[in-house]
């Protein structure tokens, strides 16, 4: 273990934990060791975390139904608030059932593992979440990877393989670009092939509502809660067949101890307050685009995104840590993303902006992004 640790510490990969506190009349700012930062690094996009219609319903539903379930989901931890979130969710997205989780992690991995085997080829973009490939890998299925939103690439392999199911994301987690779901649906349709899409950093902020009697784009869709509804846990949606199989043959939804129903109160209050207030989803995208605006204009060069998710490629893990660093020291709190979790060499600072976030918090950052790449090390981010 310590020679591992010490490998790490070596390839400034090495990660360590920071206590971070939030500050409840600053809903930008977070507290880490008695100094206060204006926070760009967390997927609270709609910025719901302290939304005191929210802390009202969860005060209701903690005297309800108290803490936590008290026990997995087929024993007695599957109440009313479970049901009722798991139905607002199917009118949201217009699928038939849902199935709700502890984690996006967990209903990525339950999901693949429970759906797959060795006998499956799986087509996945090369971006996908490290939760949907570990799950592949545990169910044994063939994974095939395609160059990154490349449909044409992903056609090839559809041709080449008879493939179970396609997989990709939404909204892509480091980078913030969309996949191309449409076209990626048309060619599912074409090869009877199943699309299965990770909607984790979209549902909320471009996703939520279907008209009435459209299908959804994809057959299974994955959403968590942690991100644009501001609370956590996780759903798998798709067919009542689909959850009727997962119900009886996932070993993460069987044999963990259910969502708390004060969780799927939250979530469920959170889905509707977005749902009743479009205006929250309108100043977030106001807010990236002025952020795109002023870094034009100061010519620092971002990954193309038209969603909260904002990088700048550094290039080098240690060189990431140092620009997050200097941000610090104007007190931005920004994260650095390193290899593993990107491509190696594409190591970055990864700027999240949210609908809470004024003018002045993002001119803060854009000013300080342009001290730091005043500095000739750095000078390739223009």
């Amino acid at each position: 273990m310590q020679a591992a640790i010490d490998l790490s510490a070596e390839k400034g990969v090495l990660r360590r934990r920071v206590i971070v506190n939030s500050i409840p009349e600053h809903t930008t700012q977070i507290d880490v060791e008695g100094k206060r930062y204006i926070n760009f690094s967390s997927n609270d996009y709609l910025g719901l975390n302290r939304e005191p219609a929210l802390l009202d319903e969860l005060h209701k539903a903690t005297l309800k139904y108290g803490l936590g379930s008290g026990s997995s989901p087929l024993v007695s931890g599957y109440c009313d608030a479970h049901m009722k979130l798991e139905q607002l969710l199917c009118q949201q997205t217009g699928h038939q059932a849902a199935l709700l989780f502890n984690s996006g992690f967990s209903a990525n991995h339950g999901l693949m593992t429970a759906l797959f085997d060795k006998t499956d080829h799986i087509i996945a973009d090369k971006l996908i979440h490290a939760s949907i490939i570990d799950g592949i890998s545990h169910s044994g299925a063939v994974l095939k990877r395609f160059i990154h939103n490349k449909v044409e690439h992903a056609e090839t392999l559809l041709k080449k393989y008879n493939t179970s199911a396609l997989v990709t994301e939404s909204v892509f987690s480091m980078d913030g670009d969309c996949a191309p779901v449409e076209y990626l649906s048309m060619l599912c349709q074409k090869y009877h092939t199943q699309l299965i899409v990770d909607d984790a950093h979209g549902f909320g902020v471009i996703n939520l509502c279907v008209a009435p009697n459209v299908q959804p784009k994809c057959n299974i869709q994955i959403i968590t809660f942690g991100k644009a509804l501001g609370c956590q846990g996780a759903a798998v949606l798709g067919s009542k067949q689909l959850i009727d199989y997962l119900v009886s043959h996932s070993r993460e939804y069987i044999y963990s101890t259910a969502l708390s129903p004060i969780n799927a109160c939250l979530a469920y209050s959170a889905c509707k307050y977005i749902a009743d207030n479009p205006e929250l989803q309108s100043q977030l995208m106001s807010n990236i685009a002025y952020f795109k605006q002023q870094a034009k204009r100061r010519n620092i060069d971002l990954i193309e995104s038209e969603m909260p998710i904002q990088g700048v490629i550094i290039g080098d893990p240690e060189k990431a840590v140092e620009a997050s660093n200097q941000l610090k020291s104007d007190g931005l709190w920004v994260g650095a993303i390193r290899t593993p979790t990107v491509p190696k060499n594409t190591d970055r600072l990864r700027i999240t902006i949210t609908a809470k976030h004024s003018t002045e918090d993002i001119d803060q950052c854009i000013t300080a992004l342009d001290k730091l790449f005043m500095n000739e090390e750095y000078c390739h981010a223009r």
